[in-house]
């Protein structure tokens, strides 16, 4: 199965730039820098701890305070992804300014923006495309100042900018006080992901999911047996609103109690369009590969499923229907050969 998910060709549709930036990454900029706060180290492919996690998220933090880091981890984990036989990828991000090193909010975007054109001119196998982040911890103001953001780097790239985003600490403010930010995001154009219900949070929750967002992030206490409700349950299937969902990260971000108790199943099982996603590759030391070979053994998954899981993700991409269109070759182009090797009729 591990060389079935490696060779599948895959979508994400769930990572943030930061949290995706791998130890060789870390590394190559740690060399770069005269002096850190703090020192930290990390055995490579060891089960990560939320504590060990949150000090990667640290020191990243730290390592990516100027233009040419933001480009480095940019350009690096595109590559990463590609290597990983993803297809088509989202990375989303919160715009950030350093006074210190005179980098702006502009600025961070279009380092950002130039590694993925980077990468489109070195002819790499992958579509990237870019959301915006609002954190829930700013606030409003900050929130509609990245919307505008997103409004003038969407002119200048229609192609490239698709969407905003809405995560940070889900126990911090209340999601609704955006709602109007939303609306005014998607009167422009612009696609909505947002981090929904990672903790039960029943007064934003309902006004959130009638906006209605075009994908939600996590969902994890959607339904009444996570401390969700009934109601929101029906309102998502009435939207058929997507979900991004993250095993790994879920798993040691403690967000759920075990594998087995993941929304995924409470969701697959109702036939509701379901998104395997890495969320933060780096900091979980994870890959999409690893994701859907976890899926598939945590909730008995045949090839054929995952082979549908991965395709089916294509139709919930913040991007053009030609591309998606082109991007479905690439399974068609695929098939026979995994037919072949794996013995399989998908």
């Amino acid at each position: 199965m591990e060389e079935f998910c490696k060779m599948l060709p895959k979508v994400e549709l769930h990572a943030h730039i930061n949290g995706s930036v791998s130890e060789s990454t870390i590394e190559k900029l740690v060399a770069t820098k005269q002096k850190l706060d703090h020192q930290f180290s990390f055995k490579k492919g060891s089960t990560a701890t939320l504590k060990e996690c949150f000090e990667k998220f640290r020191l990243i933090h730290q390592l990516t305070d100027n233009v040419d880091a933001v480009y480095q981890v940019t350009y690096d984990v595109i590559q990463e992804f590609c290597d990983d036989n993803v297809r088509y990828l989202e990375l989303r991000s919160t715009p950030r300014e350093v006074t210190e090193t005179g980098m702006t909010k502009e600025l961070y975007v279009d380092a950002v923006l130039r590694a993925i054109r980077d990468c489109e001119a070195e002819n790499l196998d992958i579509e990237v495309k870019l959301l915006l982040a609002i954190d829930r911890r700013n606030g409003v103001q900050v929130g509609q100042d990245t919307v505008k953001l997103a409004q003038k780097f969407r002119e200048s790239h229609p192609d490239l900018v698709v969407g905003i985003d809405l995560s940070g600490d889900p126990s911090v403010g209340d999601g609704r006080d955006f709602i109007p930010v939303f609306k005014e995001a998607k009167d422009f154009g612009l696609k909505l992901a947002l981090h929904l219900c990672e903790v039960p949070a029943l007064q934003e929750t309902m006004d959130l999911l009638c906006l209605p967002p075009d994908r939600i992030g996590h969902g994890t206490c959607l339904h009444p047996e996570a401390g969700g409700t009934q109601e929101f349950v029906d309102t998502v299937l009435t939207h058929k609103t997507p979900l991004e969902l993250c095993l790994t990260s879920n798993l040691i971000g403690q967000t759920v109690p075990d594998l087995d108790n993941h929304q995924f199943k409470f969701w697959y099982e109702k036939q509701h369009p379901c998104i395997i996603c890495t969320d933060d590759k780096g900091v979980f030391s994870t890959s999409l590969t690893e994701e859907y070979q976890l899926a598939a053994v945590t909730f008995d998954l045949s090839p054929n499923d995952l082979w549908r899981l991965s395709l089916d993700s294509m139709n919930y991409a913040f991007c053009e229907e030609h591309l998606k269109e082109k991007l479905r070759e690439k399974w068609k182009a695929a098939k026979p050969g995994m037919e072949k090797q794996f013995n399989l009729k998908l």
